[in-house]
């Protein structure tokens, strides 16, 4: 019998191919059942391959599957298995600092890639590697075999010409390398201006990347030029594709009548929206009643599942996109602006169609009873946080000019405190985080930082918001439908056996042994809170924590202290959110699980995605947000600031600075008057002679060094000449 016919996947192979050939399952079966690899005639002779097509087909496929590194050719042209070959595929994540780690496919433990292993990679490259042993501090060590396939083609940065070679320094970061750019690639590019390459030439372990100058952005501190940068940097699709457009082209500026059948009527709730004062869309609307010793709540969601249908472009867009990226003073949205500040934004006294999600709560904050359904609403008014915490807090104006809303406004309030009083009784981690504003002026250049403080009114809307979310994320598991999770896991072995050393030597226990809850994480807060290094003992306890995921498997919510959480809220920027959308409006219509269009293994490869999209977003922000930090110390070279260290390495000391929020380094170097080590059980440095301690909240004043814009770096000094090693005093700008 030919070996062809015994291939499960002949009928699939015949389908495709008037000439078919053993699939790929089969010729992998057959290398795991050979003792060494195997030569293409080998294959061929064993396959049972003997017509020219037939053999000119499988050296297609071998080559095929080579660079997909399902399998691996070696030195004598034999094919065998990565696995057999202890060869590890994956994805590369490049370190500023020149170094590298190999991500596995399958899991695992990472690889750590040396700088000279990472001189032929870009970050997001994907590889096959050998593990060569082990480093000094217990990492796995790799080797590159081979590359299977390139991330980066194109990239953004600066210009350069320096003795007549023509070059590109790179704005990522991970990017160590700069673009060589010959003379006939160079375009209309001047010295220092900020361009879009393409890659031609992928480096070598000996040789530049070769690019080609295909767009002038401008002059590198021209206003916005770091939002240009960003998009391009991070690939940030920011235009609609024509069929998107197209699709757009159908819907009218208002909802039509037709739209309203089968929907509640609550145009005449009145429903409230409270955002910030710079907020363009509004997604979510919220009402609330007392009633039988507790409370009646309305999150009203917009509809965005009703506009974008499954496989349209518009859908295919927003799932590109994955999410909303918020600069300062602009964002990229996942949607169009007649979607999302348009049909699906819920602006006051104009009809929308809305998602709602009714909840029964009890007196005590206990969700009793809950039900998910289409209505249409009409928004009562448009509230900021600012408005409505004055509101609360008994301004008189205000109040009577809001004289209808009001005692819904207190309602929410009253209902807010019983949900705070909850959620501090689950265990739910409260860490207090600090975020910052950027203030613009004249020519987009910025005029301070500001803390951004959080009232009672942020914070109602945030426990409304929760409260539906843990909604759909019960009504959904109930119902056994595919879904994406909201997953936060706690920390892993290795990070809690370092967190409770480190809380050990502060004579602080953590309790629930070698699983604990987030009560116990919360109880720690709680205890330490007027102790003089409760920042410190919080900020251990925030980077011991795995970060927040999109995820079809239901870990829980450690932070939130939910077993299980989704995200309904926000449709208009999350694309998770219009899927957990999507399985609400299909059981709402009677539909089962099984009917529904997404199984679960869609639902996994849409939350990694997603999960992607949002590291992306983060990052493209983080970068633009410090490119804006960077330029605004630039004319601050020699000034100084009183700071407080906000982080601890074994290079040196990151310095917030009190007045305008901004991160620098002190680095270990310029800590001239003694030998500092780093402890990093209790994140300090201390100096061998003068046992000089830096920790984590301990205050500092610094001097700014320098300011790099290309590297997004800010250098400090300690502004004392003592720690410098200096005698003599040195006299900086006095600030602050």
């Amino acid at each position: 019998m030919s070996k062809q016919k015994l291939d499960p996947f002949q009928a699939r192979e015949a389908q495709k191919y008037e000439q078919p050939i053993p699939s790929r399952e089969f010729i992998l079966a057959h290398l795991e059942d050979r003792e060494t690899p195997l030569t293409e005639e080998t294959l061929a002779e064993e396959l049972s391959l003997t017509g020219d097509q037939e053999r000119e087909a499988l050296r297609r496929r071998l080559r095929a599957m080579e660079r997909d590194g399902q399998i691996v050719r070696n030195r004598r042209h034999g094919y065998g298995l990565p696995k057999k070959m202890d060869l590890v595929k994956g994805r590369v994540s490049a370190h500023h600092d020149g170094f590298g780690f190999l991500i596995p496919d399958t899991g695992g433990a990472h690889l750590f890639l040396h700088a000279r292993q990472m001189a032929a990679l870009m970050h997001g490259d994907r590889i096959l590697a050998r593990v060569v042993g082990m480093d000094q501090r217990g990492r796995l060590e790799g080797a590159v075999v081979e590359i299977l396939e390139r991330a980066v083609h194109k990239a953004v940065g600066r210009f350069m010409v320096e003795g007549g070679i023509a070059f590109v320094m790179p704005s990522e970061k991970r990017f160590r390398r700069d673009i060589l750019i010959p003379v006939e690639h160079r375009g209309n590019a001047q010295a220092g201006q900020i361009v879009a390459v393409e890659i031609v030439e992928q480096p070598t372990a000996y040789r530049q990347p070769i690019g080609r100058v295909t767009e002038v952005l401008g002059e590198h501190l021209a206003p916005g030029m770091e939002i240009d940068v960003a998009i391009r940097s991070f690939d940030l699709p920011n235009e609609w594709p024509p069929e998107v457009e197209q699709e757009l082209s159908a819907f009218s500026s208002e909802v039509p009548a037709d739209a309203l059948r089968g929907r509640e009527d609550l145009r005449t709730l009145p429903l409230l929206t409270i955002d910030g004062e710079d907020a363009r869309d509004f997604d979510d609307a919220v009402y609330c009643e007392p009633e039988d010793k507790g409370w009646r709540l309305l999150v009203a969601i917009a509809d965005v599942s009703a506009y974008v249908v499954p496989g349209s472009a518009l859908d295919q867009e927003a799932f590109r996109r994955g999410t909303s990226v918020y600069f300062p003073e602009q964002v990229i949205p996942m949607l169009p602006e007649k979607l999302s500040n348009g049909l699906c934004s819920l602006n006051p006294h104009v009809d929308r169609l809305c998602m709602v999600c009714e909840m029964h709560i009890g007196p005590r904050g206990k969700l009793r009873d809950f039900r998910f359904f289409p209505a249409v609403m009409r928004s009562a008014a448009r509230l900021t946080y600012t408005v409505v915490a004055a509101i609360l807090a008994g301004d008189v104006p205000l109040r009577q000019q809001h004289a209808l809303l009001v005692p819904h406004i207190v309602h929410l309030h009253t209902l807010y405190k019983v949900l705070s009083k909850r959620r501090t009784g689950r265990g739910a981690i409260d860490f207090d985080g600090s975020e910052t504003r950027i203030v613009f002026g004249a020519h987009r250049k910025i005029e301070r930082i500001v803390p951004v403080v959080r009232n009672d009114a942020h914070k109602l809307i945030e426990e409304c918001m929760i409260a539906a979310n843990v909604a759909a994320a019960e009504f959904l598991t109930a119902r056994r439908i595919p879904l994406l999770y909201r997953v936060h896991e706690g920390p892993d072995q290795t990070k809690l056996e370092a967190v409770r050393q480190f809380l050990g030597e502060l004579g602080i226990s953590l309790g629930g042994g070698d699983d604990p809850t987030p009560k116990d994480f919360a109880r720690i807060i709680t205890q330490t809170a007027d102790r003089l290094d409760a920042h410190l003992i919080q900020v251990v306890l925030l980077r011991s924590l795995s970060q927040a995921i999109y995820s079809a498997e239901n870990k829980g919510h450690f932070g939130l202290a939910f077993k299980a959480y989704a995200h309904f809220t926000s449709p208009i920027r999350r694309y998770p959110d219009l899927m957990v959308h999507r399985a609400i409006r299909h059981l709402l219509m009677g539909g089962t699980p099984s009917e529904f269009a997404y199984k679960r293994t869609d639902m996994e490869s849409i939350g990694e995605h997603c999960s992607t999209t949002e590291r992306r977003a983060d990052e493209a922000t983080w970068d633009v947000i410090n490119w804006l930090k960077c330029e605004y110390m630039l004319d601050k070279v020699a000034e100084e600031f009183d700071g407080v260290i906000s982080s601890v390495t074994s290079f040196g000391l990151f310095v917030e600075l009190n007045e305008i929020h901004i991160d620098g380094l002190v680095h270990i170097t310029s800590l001239a008057n003694d030998y500092y080590h780093f402890d990093p059980i209790h994140h300090r440095l201390t100096g061998e002679h003068t046992k000089r301690i830096f920790r984590i909240g301990d205050p500092l004043r610094i001097q700014v060094a320098s300011v790099s814009l290309e590297n997004r770096k800010i250098d400090f000094m300690p502004a004392d000449p003592a720690l410098r090693g200096e005698k003599k005093k040195h006299k900086g700008k006095p600030r602050g």
